[in-house]
């Protein structure tokens, strides 16, 4: 595990496949960490897109992954899951004669797949992060297949360290299960902060003071929970006197089945990782 708040070391040449927002924010983790802007390039087809990211970062940026990868020591895979196949398989013929280390932040595809589509016998790294990585507060989730060599699950950990929380995750079949909780799990507390919000009006407080006291309320526990080292059931009780307002509010989630339904959300995104795979292999 790594703290988001260790300095970055560089982490050799990088190109970045794809410049969406996730390889936004961990191209601008890197430069922030001290990676010069020489060492990362990206290809982007977008050409406004790759425009920006060339202002903003000093970055050289390519319309095609071949001119991006050459010399490149690591190759971040940024695609979305549809495309990844092609892409891939259009990257092979470049890399073949050198097999750089190879990262992944497309959801649900397995290393055997990405690894048999640039032709076989790269290291690969899997990661998972999620879009609080766009301000250096995201949680990532990384499996390493037998080819990646100490120093290469280093110089991925370094790649990713910047956006957030770094974990290892023992077996590839639990990043399904990293993907359901921390990869989804940003949607699942903005939504719970969407029905505080909605509930405080409907008791008549105004909407802007409503949110900006949900937000608030849930930064605060999460800084708590993360600060405190008391496991969080610990930290609940402590706040919940018998009879008291805050154990009516739970009595009401425990009466409405909110830990079997967070069960059955996690379980289903989960195991649409697990088709995701399936459907795109």
């Amino acid at each position: 595990m790594s703290n988001p708040e260790s300095p970055i070391p560089n982490p050799g040449s990088i190109a970045f496949i794809g410049g969406g927002n996730m390889a936004r924010s961990l191209i601008g983790a890197l430069r922030r960490g001290g990676t010069p802007a020489a060492s990362i390039t990206v290809a982007e087809p977008n050409e406004a897109v790759g425009r920006q990211l060339a202002t903003d970062f000093g970055v050289s940026v390519f319309s095609d992954g071949i001119e991006a990868v050459n010399g490149a020591g690591t190759i971040m895979l940024s695609v979305k899951p549809q495309v990844m196949r092609s892409v891939c398989e259009h990257l092979a013929p470049a890399l073949a004669g050198r097999h750089p280390l190879i990262l992944s932040i497309a959801a649900g595809l397995r290393i055997d797949q990405i690894d048999r589509w640039l032709g076989g016998g790269y290291p690969v790294v899997r990661c998972m992060p999620n879009t609080p990585a766009l301000i250096g507060a995201g949680a990532s989730g990384l499996f390493a297949n037998d080819a990646v060599s100490p120093a290469q699950r280093e110089r991925a950990q370094a790649i990713l360290a910047g956006s957030g929380l770094t974990v290892w995750i023992e077996r590839e079949d639990l990043m399904d299960t990293v993907t359901g909780l921390s990869g989804s799990g940003p949607a699942y507390f903005l939504l719970m902060i969407e029905a505080l919000e909605d509930a405080a009006v409907d008791q008549g407080l105004a909407r802007e003071t409503a949110r900006a006291l949900a937000i608030q309320t849930c930064l605060g526990a999460a800084r708590l929970a993360a600060e405190d080292g008391e496991a969080p059931a610990r930290l609940r009780e402590r706040v919940t006197s018998p009879g008291g307002t805050t154990h009516a509010a739970l009595q009401a989630f425990a009466a409405g089945g909110l830990r079997e339904l967070v069960a059955v959300a996690v379980a289903a995104a989960t195991e649409r990782g697990r088709e995701m795979a399936e459907e795109l292999g």
